[in-house]
């Protein structure tokens, strides 16, 4: 299976595809502005204890208070506290020279460790939700391509998805023999079969970092960013990158060297896969990726021969329900079609959650099965669909009334697509100008823009009917303006274009407002 990204840089946000086989899997979109992403450390100051709730409302600068559980306290909060204080005091110290403190109380109450006032250094575990503020973490953690460093522990950890115990067991001595004093690591799944010198130099890299950014923590007033987490183009390819990508396709030249110098660092023999595209028609349509957004983000879902599904999202939780539509086959009864049409189902359950990053509780209705082994099957399909899913999730059986509960884990808000258009021609009257008008209208921006601008290179962006009506024939409509102004004009038609939609761009592909 092939796996190829599409990255489309925006002025306001990048959105990045991951399609395998040219299917759209998953899709993230970053705003250039974003803060209070998960990853980020903040320096925070406390604002309220509840003590009811057991947990604390921290002021990190997001417009609502973040929320800090006991239990998502580190147990070794005592020692994070100290090396603050030390660097406040020092500018700056290793963590391999602090002297770490005893463990907290898992049992304890958050007024016996945290006051109004107080400085706290804090991670965001979870993005704002809806009317919800940022979800805290006092547990830091720097997660590189290979390993994740948690600073004031002592523990090795090896990812459960390394199947082979031998291997897990060579990866925990490996660590432990070159570990930094006072940090623990986290083994990731990529890291298996690497040697030593690859982690060490990760570790040092990790290490660096860390430190570097609390050296300069007593010039900061709370509420300030300590350490962000790398933007998202990279933070997913870091995550995702493996031997199956053949191509990565980015609209933009600066990005594009970032991206191929960050894969020469983690992956130098993945770097050729990374491509400019340069194309008058927009990155996501050239790949048919616009497309799938828009049949695939719809309340409304097809996926098999008629079948469909509906997807209704609430505050509460997602519902989806399974419909067969008018898909039957003769000489089938209504177990094997209702089996067939479920597991289908189950394949593209997997792919819209992972789509829409669909996350807390989803309760689907599948097409009711009578047959005991029939419903393991489909218990078994929806496991093995959502093995690839990175985010941690729950299945649970059928219920008696053909019900099955997932739980997905919820770290930023869900992927929201306007799949829904209202009509750009007449903008909700139900009447519009007559469509022949639409090359004059063309024609009057054509001649302001050469005759008042003295603008001589030109493209013009349009549906590809209106494209196809203006280059039709020897002697052409795109010609004939060509030879009155004696200016090149290149027509160009795009897809997700509305029928009287056109734009304008300059030489350099900048669109003229």
């Amino acid at each position: 299976m092939s796996t190829e990204l599409v990255i489309d840089v925006r002025t306001d946000e990048t959105v990045i595809a991951l399609l395998k086989d040219r299917r759209l899997m998953e899709l993230t979109t970053e705003k250039t502005s974003m803060k209070f992403a998960v990853g980020d450390i903040y320096f925070g100051k406390v604002k309220k204890i509840m003590a009811g709730l057991n947990a604390a409302f921290v002021n990190v600068g997001y417009e609502k208070d973040a929320f800090l559980h006991y239990l998502d306290l580190s147990p070794q909060f005592l020692s994070l506290n100290t090396y603050i204080k030390l660097c406040i005091a020092r500018k700056g110290m290793p963590v391999a020279k602090l002297k770490l403190e005893p463990e907290i109380n898992k049992n304890g109450k958050i007024g016996e460790l945290l006051s109004v006032g107080q400085y706290v250094a804090v991670q965001v575990a979870k993005e704002p939700i809806s009317t919800k503020g940022p979800r805290l973490t006092s547990e830091l953690s720097i997660a590189g391509r290979h390993l994740v460093l948690m600073p004031f522990s002592e523990k090795v950890s090896v990812s459960q998805k390394i199947k082979s115990a031998e291997e897990r067991k060579r990866l925990k001595r490996l660590i432990e023999s070159i570990r930094p004093k006072n940090y623990g690591v986290i083994v990731r799944t990529v890291a298996e079969g690497k040697n030593a010198e690859l982690f060490d130099s990760e570790l040092g890299e990790l290490v660096t970092r860390f430190e570097n950014a609390f050296k300069h923590i007593r010039e900061l007033e709370p509420p300030k960013l300590i350490l962000g987490e790398i933007d998202r183009t990279t933070a997913f390819l870091r995550d995702i990158l493996n031997s199956s990508f053949e191509n990565i396709y980015v609209n933009d030249a600066a990005l594009s060297k970032e991206i191929k110098h960050y894969i020469s660092t983690i992956a130098p023999e993945k770097e050729g896969i990374v491509k400019h595209i340069s194309t008058d028609i927009p990155i996501l349509d050239h790949f048919g990726v616009d497309k799938q957004i828009k049949s695939s983000l719809g309340r409304t879902v097809s996926f098999k021969n008629g079948a469909y599904l509906i997807i209704e999202h609430t505050e509460a939780f997602h519902v989806i329900d399974v419909n067969s539509g008018n898909r039957t086959k003769l000489g089938d009864d209504q177990e094997s079609n209702a089996l067939e049409v479920n597991l289908a189902a189950a394949e593209e359950i997997a792919r819209q959650l992972r789509l829409r990053d669909m996350g807390g509780i989803i309760v689907i209705d599948f097409i009711d099965m009578q047959h005991a082994e029939n419903r393991q099957k489909l218990l078994d399909k929806m496991k093995s669909t959502m093995e690839t899913d990175r985010a941690k999730h729950t299945i649970l059986p059928l219920s008696k009334f053909g019900l099955m509960q997932i739980t997905r884990q919820r770290v930023r808000p869900e992927m929201a697509v306007t799949t829904m258009e209202s009509c750009p021609v007449c903008h909700g009257t139900g009447k519009a100008e007559a469509a022949v008008l639409v090359i004059d209208k063309i024609e009057e921006q054509l001649e302001y823009l050469l005759v008042e601008k003295k603008m001589r290179h030109l493209t013009l962006k349009v549906h590809p009917f209106v494209a196809a009506y203006l280059k039709h024939g020897l002697w052409s409509i795109c010609r004939r303006w060509q030879f009155k102004h004696l200016s090149r004009i290149h027509v160009v038609g795009v897809p997700s274009f509305y029928i009287y939609e056109f734009r304008f761009c300059d030489r350099f592909h900048q669109e003229i407002a």
